[in-house]
């Protein structure tokens, strides 16, 4: 009997959304980093950091970053405008935003848990 061992060191998620993508990618055996890079967005004037991001997945056959978030639509202006800076600063980083109705989607197509741990709470009125 042969035993299959993962040579990929223990990942801590920071919301289980993260570790369900990381799980269809690894299913579809594509490569992956969990936040390998932390792009710096802004400094004062002595050099340090102000503003820095982190995208969650990059995919080195794609060269691709991609970052998830489950937030709601209303919700997600502070994130949009980072990956607007983002692409300022960096225009030949790749980078791909996928959002809570994405996610939604691509947990339906895989037949997936539906669950709302995974897609975000819906935020209060």
């Amino acid at each position: 009997m042969t035993e299959t061992v993962s040579t990929r060191p223990e990942v801590t998620f920071s919301h289980p959304s993260e570790a369900e993508f990381a799980r269809i990618l690894d299913f579809y055996q594509i490569a992956w980093e969990y936040e390998p890079k932390t792009f710096v967005l802004r400094q004062d004037d002595a050099g340090n950091v102000i503003e820095a991001f982190s995208p969650d997945f990059y995919l080195p056959e794609q060269d691709l970053y991609i970052e998830l978030t489950t937030m709601e639509q209303r919700l997600i202006t502070k994130k949009h405008r980072k990956l607007r800076r983002l692409q300022e600063l960096y225009p030949d980083i790749n980078i791909k935003l996928l959002n809570r109705s994405d996610f939604k989607r691509m947990m339906i197509k895989y037949e997936l848990d539906n669950d709302d741990e995974l897609i975000g709470q819906q935020a209060a009125s």
